[in-house]
């Protein structure tokens, strides 16, 4: 059981990790499946995660705003089922930057490896 201030200070360093980490699967995701919708993205990260790596709703939204202003995202509306819904797809830019990402996570796995004790 965590203290007060332990958990204070788990909650602000999971938020820090987890905010990178979060662009760099919601990328990997449209990079691998193609154009999907924010509800979609957010339930696929939950399956792949096993519920346990998921942005809320508000959280994953500003994501995609951001990585579309940055240019790395393209969006689009279509109407299904009668409903309006904006669809996310990765651009060509952002495909370089995630190579990129690729290489900086393999370093990160490669350092936490030899640490030990992280599988």
């Amino acid at each position: 059981m965590l203290g007060k201030g332990e958990e204070k200070a788990l909650k602000k360093l999971r938020k820090e990790l987890r905010s990178g980490l979060y662009s760099f699967l919601v990328l990997s995701v449209l990079e691998r499946e193609g154009e999907l919708h924010g509800y979609a993205i957010r339930k696929r990260l939950e399956e792949l995660s096993d519920g346990k790596l998921v942005p809320s709703e508000g959280a994953l939204y500003d994501l995609l705003k951001s990585l579309r202003k940055l240019g790395l995202l393209r969006d689009s509306w279509a109407e299904v089922g009668g409903r309006p819904r904006k669809y996310y797809s990765i651009t060509e830019t952002g495909r370089r930057v995630l190579a990129q990402l690729r290489d900086e996570v393999k370093a990160i796995e490669s350092v936490l490896g030899k640490l030990g004790g992280v599988e």
